[in-house]
């Protein structure tokens, strides 16, 4: 809530005088962006990366901030800020949390796509025109599973999933509840 003052000369709504100092046009410029252009929080499953990710690099783009998550960038600290908080702010509460000490804007695109890299290569496939089955996804995915998880994976097997979304879910839910404790 605001708090008006009732002097005169303190009022943020009178008219601007011919001596008041004016908001940087780019600053107006870039919070009208900001206003009309609404993403959706990144999923924590992923679902909605790849969109938010083309989102976000043209966004990032019309701001001026699109070097700050390029490699061996040359943004200034001030950019890469704007950057991180841009790209926090469409972050689910979840990965805000898990991300909260990266720093770099970078980093933090990067970490993401580590993380999320196995949609992006089946979206592509899916786009080349190659059909892609979930026993397909999830024979991949169990075979990917690190040796000693080898019980593990014998359990999700049995399970007899038949969709890789409920797989993954379970992951994440595994995960969210691992990092609980």
């Amino acid at each position: 809530m605001g708090v008006r003052s009732l002097e005169v000369n303190k009022d943020s709504f009178r008219p601007p005088e011919d001596d008041d100092k004016l908001l940087d046009p780019e600053v107006l410029y870039l919070s009208a962006i900001d206003a009309l252009i609404k993403f959706v929080a990144l999923e924590i499953s992923g679902k909605n990366y790849m969109s938010l990710v083309l989102d976000a690099e043209i966004h990032l783009d019309a701001m001026g901030l699109g070097d700050a998550i390029k490699d061996k960038n040359k943004a200034s600290t001030q950019d890469c800020a704007k950057a991180l908080i841009f790209l926090h702010h469409r972050l689910d509460e979840w990965l805000k949390i898990e991300y909260l000490t990266v720093k770099d804007p970078f980093i933090l695109c990067n970490v993401l796509k580590e993380r999320y890299d196995n949609l992006k290569i089946t979206s592509k496939l899916k786009l080349c025109g190659d059909s892609i089955i979930d026993y397909d996804v999830l024979e991949k995915v169990f075979t990917t599973l690190h040796a000693s998880n080898t019980i593990l994976q014998q359990q999700y097997r049995e399970k007899g999933f038949k969709k890789y979304s409920a797989l993954i879910s379970l992951f994440l839910v595994a995960e969210l509840a691992h990092e609980k404790l």
